[in-house]
């Protein structure tokens, strides 16, 4: 038998005794049926009680800004997970509608004993979690799958930065990095048939902005993820140390959607990281941003609930950004002058393009986007608004920590620390067109843009 899972993962949300139902997973954040901590444990406590397991996902018809392009992708994953449940006897129930409203029903309905849910530190899955838990008839419990290290086991508080989180971090790791058992086909059936999921009309009644196209250049799901992880580890990581700045070298991963949606486990990335020579640069590199702040973000969220205002921002920022709120601003930009990538700084517009059309935004190019917005809008809550909203609308992995963390980085000094007053940004980090220069061929970098953008619109 498989070693149970680790009990500092799991949470009680809602206490109480178990009854003789069955087992239930609601899946949110982590979308995959292997490596999968929340499963393992529902799967676990179904199997010591003889009890039937099934994985639920409720299909929100609203998260925040996402339009079509992410529910897209999500969906499309999420059916390869459901085949890979089916084939392990664990039935897939997809329900459509409000998330508490929908488990509390489906709870009712089929008597179950107990609901394991997964983890994000986001305020809107943490209510629906409040929300279902305060009405359950079973008791809930939680499991974070999706650091490495608990969120909840690597800090009690928000840490200030990267170097504080750091040293916790790898101290605990030798205790959770570990791999996975495996998730065995389970041998208590689900009671009746569970209906077939009609994924072509779960698609069609999505209620969301279809403006924003899918993207083509990447395949969803577990397996492809997989396949994307052999082949950077493969091809591109000896890359990742010297040219991570550079979006002409495609150095990077490009795993940060499978990460959002949880088609792949970021301990799964690093533990097949195991076997490489840790004294690589690139590997170190990359290990730094697939867990220390990758990790955290997520500590980011958890502990502070305004994390996407200006009030996460530290005090040092805060004051700063308001002794600098009437300086004048070099141009004023509308939130529709942005999106169109109507500026006159092409490197900005190139980088806002590759956005719009493919969903993706360079690491480096990201910071250098986010900085230019608080420069070109009227105060530091305009900015942050309007970089929110862009990202999470068009970003493949927006309405994540690491988008949140990374533009309070960028606009606030989150995680940071203070610099030489300048103007608008007071004693906030600084990006230049001339800094992004002397890292990278910019003109390549905005030539390739153009052709992208002009293939595109043939």
């Amino acid at each position: 038998m498989a070693a149970p899972v680790d009990p500092r993962r799991v949470r009680v949300v809602r206490p109480g005794e178990l009854s003789d139902g069955p087992i239930v997973y609601w899946m949110s954040r982590d979308q995959r049926a292997a490596d999968n901590w929340a499963l393992l444990y529902a799967g676990e406590i179904a199997l010591r009680r003889h009890r039937p397991l099934a994985v639920v996902f409720c299909l929100a018809p609203a998260y925040l800004d996402a339009a079509l392009r992410q529910y897209a992708f999500m969906l499309r994953g999420l059916e390869e997970t459901a085949a890979d449940l089916r084939r392990l006897a664990i039935p897939f129930f997809l329900l459509a509608g409000a998330p508490p409203d929908r488990l509390r029903a489906f709870v009712r309905r089929h008597k179950v004993g107990l609901v394991v849910a997964d983890c994000s530190p986001l305020r809107i899955n943490r209510r629906w979690l409040e929300e279902f838990a305060a009405a359950s008839p079973c008791p809930v419990h939680q499991v974070d799958a999706h650091n490495i290290v608990p969120v909840w086991e690597a800090s009690d508080k928000q840490e200030y930065a990267a170097y504080t989180l750091r040293p916790k971090i790898r101290r605990r790791l030798p205790e959770f990095l570990t791999d996975f058992p495996r998730l065995r086909r389970h041998p208590f059936a689900w009671p009746g048939e569970p209906p077939p999921v009609d994924w072509a009309a779960a698609r069609r009644s999505l209620r969301v902005d279809r403006s924003v196209p899918e993207v083509d250049w990447l395949a969803p799901g577990p397996r492809a993820a997989f396949r994307l992880l052999r082949a950077f580890f493969d091809r591109r990581l000896h890359l990742y140390a010297d040219h991570g700045h550079d979006p002409n070298v495609e150095a990077h991963s490009d795993l940060s959607p499978y990460l959002h949606f949880g088609q792949i486990a970021p301990q799964r990335v690093a533990w097949n990281a195991q076997p490489f020579d840790r004294s690589i640069p690139a590997l170190e590199a990359f290990l730094e941003q697939l867990i220390v702040r990758r990790e955290l973000s997520d500590n980011f969220c958890w502990y502070n609930s305004a994390y996407d205002s200006c009030a996460a921002f530290p005090e040092w920022a805060r004051i700063t950004l308001e002794e600098h709120r009437r300086d004048p601003r070099p141009r004023l930009y509308s939130r529709d002058q942005l999106e169109a990538a109507q500026t006159d700084d092409p490197l900005w517009n190139a980088a806002q393009r590759d956005l719009v059309i493919g969903g993706k935004m360079h690491s480096y190019l990201r910071m250098y986007w986010a900085k230019k917005i608080l420069e070109w809008s009227p105060s530091p809550e305009e900015a942050l608004a309007a970089a929110v909203a862009l990202n999470d609308r068009y970003e493949l992995d927006g309405r994540d920590p690491n988008g949140y963390a990374g533009i309070a980085w960028c606009i606030g000094g989150v995680h940071d620390r203070a610099f030489g007053a300048r103007d608008v940004y007071g004693k906030i980090r600084c990006l230049s067109a001339a800094g992004a220069r002397r890292k990278f061929d910019v003109a390549a970098y905005i030539r390739a843009g153009n052709r992208r953008t002009a293939g595109r619109n043939e």
